[in-house]
């Protein structure tokens, strides 16, 4: 399976609604190893590597991805196996790749359950959209009464997502302005946060603006909760947001431009309606596109910032997170 293939392998498994990246990751990978002529573990690791490596060139936002191709390639090294020839144990592997993606898809209704008994009859903040998220609050909201602050998540607007499914289940939700946070945590009693990646250090990596809600969370003495699945526990420790994959250097830049003046748009009208011309006479436009080309997707929130990581493994401490991950690599 070339570069090509096995990116669109995993773009065909992303339209499933309920794979995350990780897991659609994962699953492409063991497409690949069914259709891998390796005749041996040192050449089928070569391949699985190669194939991981291209998936990650090819995604402008790797972070997902490659803690699913990190773990399913640890896993494929540490594997225990009597097999009586190596094309027995890939089948094996095949399998147990299959059967994992199939077993983790029942990690969030565990972790929904684990988060349930933090949660009173309470006001909560969460942010963009997370899958593990809503199964968490539409499991509340069978059992107590609470009501949600949504973040609109630009520049997606995913937020507007999460709260469209709440307000459908009858969960009372309002959406609050990225810049109206710091307005609204008063009136919040925690913050509950979906997550990307949780790193070696026990920070996240989520949809950018959850490093500012922490902050903020933090600064007015509010829990901050994250929920991940153990799959998206990421060997990887930034120490900014820049050390984030990724990051580029067209994040956050100055454009080149034409000067500009200020001078009326039309000699008809009053010179209160004035735009911005270039010298050359064309107008300036700064569209929602330009500004969602020019921003992260995600971003770094610190440990420190994090009360607990609830997870299908349990409800760890950052410092948890990272003893834990440290354990599933050692083998």
């Amino acid at each position: 399976m070339d570069d090509f293939q096995i990116y669109k392998s995993y773009q065909r498994l992303l339209k499933n609604e309920d794979l995350s990246t990780p897991l659609a990751a994962i699953l492409a990978l063991t497409e690949m190893m069914e259709q891998s002529n390796a005749g041996t573990m040192f050449e089928l690791l070569t391949e699985l590597k190669g194939a991981a490596e291209a998936l990650s060139r090819q995604s402008l936002n790797p972070i997902g991805l490659k803690a699913g191709c990190e773990l399913f390639i640890e896993f494929i090294t540490l594997f225990p196996h009597d097999a009586a020839s190596f094309s027995e144990l890939k089948t094996e592997l095949i399998r147990q790749g299959q059967r994992y993606a199939e077993q983790a898809l029942a990690y969030r209704a565990k972790i929904a359950e684990l988060a349930f008994d933090f949660i009173k009859d309470d006001s909560i903040l969460t942010h963009s959209y997370s899958r593990v998220v809503l199964q968490t609050l539409l499991l509340a909201h069978k059992r107590k009464r609470i009501s949600v602050f949504v973040t609109e998540a630009r520049p997606r607007g995913m937020g507007i997502k999460t709260a469209e499914m709440l307000t459908a289940a009858g969960i009372p939700c309002t959406v609050v302005l990225d810049s109206a946070v710091a307005y609204a945590i008063d009136k919040v009693d925690f913050v509950l946060m979906g997550s990307e990646a949780v790193v070696e250090s026990g920070g996240l990596v989520n949809a950018v603006g959850s490093n500012q809600i922490a902050i903020i969370a933090k600064a007015a003495n509010k829990p901050f909760y994250a929920l991940a699945e153990s799959y998206k526990f990421h060997r990887m420790f930034p120490l900014s947001q820049y050390d984030l994959p990724s990051h580029n250097p067209g994040v956050l830049s100055f454009p080149q431009t034409m000067s500009a003046r200020a001078r009326p748009a039309s000699s008809g009208l009053p010179s209160k309606a004035s735009s911005v011309l270039f010298d050359n006479g064309s107008p300036i436009r700064i569209t929602q596109e330009d500004i969602a080309r020019n921003n992260p997707d995600v971003d770094y929130t610190r440990p420190d910032l994090i009360s607990l990581v609830f997870s299908d493994v349990g409800s760890l401490t950052p410092e948890g997170v990272s003893q834990y991950l440290v354990g599933m690599f050692a083998g």
